[in-house]
């Protein structure tokens, strides 16, 4: 057991102190950072930005019907299509509207000229505006040919606005227990996804260092010296472990440090982030139009949704789950790809080796979109407890909630594949590892296993 301490802690002193490990480790964080922090801020710098359309509306149905919002100013113009598209060019504007009168009642068609790819805000809030007012106007068409008195057609007018209804529904889970939790799904698939392809990823990067390490140490004759003083299974197992606690250092460091820099942006630019929903209610005591208001409280519906699906995370269940699923999923693999490292002479020989380990993780990922669907289903249990495919595939599942007996049974069998690949895996090492100049076959590994 010294003697595997010992490996352990050459592997993983010599690794953290790599220059590579230093960078990603910090590179990491800050492009995972990057990529929740910066599409804020530009969206936020975008919003900020005042776009002025010109409209050109041949029918005269929609005067005064664009109304102005806080990022985007509408102005009529009146002249022909020609000369409005060279004065658009001359004027910088944000884009050109032109609504082309047709040969039927109420136009269909309508054109956005500008000079880059329109946002797609702007394109829906015209539409949605365009939109209410063509159904408006059929309305009162059909409305006329009943020949309605006043009284009726106010009532008329009123039905399709009377008519429409928003539907909010909300998920709620019955647990063992009896209690009520509320889920939401949509959060559970993200973040189900997510976690499946972090453990693919982190298997594979770390399962390969372990293959490199072995091959470099064998090729180098460097392994010859060591084996005279340790066992083959004890230079293996402790070259699995102390990559294992890189893996593990690094990940950590990765969360704290992604964390550390969210909190900090958040301090730091709190100012500059977009209003409270609550805060854009009212501009300057004035009244907002009924259709801006409705879209404001939309989106304070899907804001609030969005802070309670997160706050409806388990982090501390999430966490301890990918901890165990990254350290005993790599540990499997890792034995596999260190069987592998042992087997060859060159990186370039391992890829008739690798196909048979990697189709269970590839298979797992093409799986992962199916599980989200039906995470409840006989394929997702199977999948779930396998050991060669339950890193991943548990990993999707435990958003969506799993009961303590699955979890178990999986865990429990994933460590039974870990020590039964670690066994095969020492058998083809010991050998393997003092073998040069001989191309290996997977008959010759059957070979070896019988030893």
């Amino acid at each position: 057991m010294k003697k595997i301490l010992l490996i352990i802690q050459r592997e993983y002193l010599t690794r953290v102190k790599k220059r590579s490990f230093i960078i990603m480790t910090i590179l990491g964080p800050v492009l995972m950072a990057a990529l929740m922090i910066v599409p804020i801020y530009i969206a936020q710098l975008s919003d900020s930005e005042k776009k002025v359309i010109e409209i050109l509306d041949e029918t005269g149905i929609f005067f005064n019907k664009f109304t102005n919002t806080d990022n985007i100013s509408f102005r009529h113009i009146f002249t022909d299509l020609q000369t409005a598209k060279n004065n658009f060019a001359e004027s910088g504007d944000y884009a050109l509207l032109y609504i082309p009168k047709t040969q039927i009642a109420l136009p269909t068609t309508a054109i956005l000229y500008s000079d880059i790819q329109p946002n797609i805000n702007v394109k829906s809030y015209i539409k949605r505006v365009m939109v209410k007012e063509i159904e408006e106007q059929k309305l009162i068409i059909n409305i006329n040919k009943l020949n309605l008195d006043h009284k009726d057609r106010e009532i008329a007018m009123d039905i399709p606005n009377s008519i429409k209804t928003s539907i909010n529904l909300s998920t709620i889970k019955i647990t063992e227990e009896g209690y009520e939790e509320k889920t939401f799904t949509e959060v559970s698939m993200v973040l189900g996804i997510f976690s499946g392809i972090l453990i693919y990823f982190f298997i594979f990067l770390f399962g390969a260092q372990v293959m490199r390490g072995v091959i470099e140490e064998k090729t180098s004759r460097i392994v010859e010296v060591i084996i005279s003083s340790v066992k083959p299974f004890q230079l293996m197992m402790g070259k699995i472990i102390g990559i294992a606690f890189v893996g593990i250092t690094q990940l950590l460091l990765w969360i704290v440090l992604t964390f550390s820099i969210v909190s900090i942006f958040q301090i730091s630019f709190a100012d500059k982030l977009p209003v409270k929903s609550t805060e854009i209610l009212s501009t300057n005591n004035q009244l907002i139009p009924a259709e801006q208001l409705q879209t404001t409280n939309e989106n304070t519906d899907e804001i609030t949704q969005i802070f309670e699906a997160i706050y409806s995370i388990n982090f501390g269940v999430m966490i301890l789950s990918f901890l165990f699923y990254f350290l005993f999923g790599y540990l499997l693999y890792a034995a596999l790809f260190a069987a592998v490292g042992s087997a060859v002479d060159s990186e370039a020989d391992t890829q008739q080796f690798m196909l048979p380990i990697t189709i269970p993780l590839i298979f797992a990922i093409i799986m992962a979109q199916f599980i989200i669907q039906n995470p409840e289903g006989p394929v997702s249990f199977w999948l779930s407890i396998i050991p060669l495919t339950s890193p991943i595939i548990m990993m999707v599942r435990i958003p969506f909630g799993v009961s303590n007996v699955e979890v178990i049974l999986s865990m429990s069998l994933l460590v039974l594949g870990f020590l039964g690949t670690t066994w095969l895996a020492a058998k083809i090492y010991r050998t393997g590892i003092l073998m040069y100049g001989k191309k290996v076959n997977y008959k010759e590994l059957w070979k070896w296993l019988k030893y």
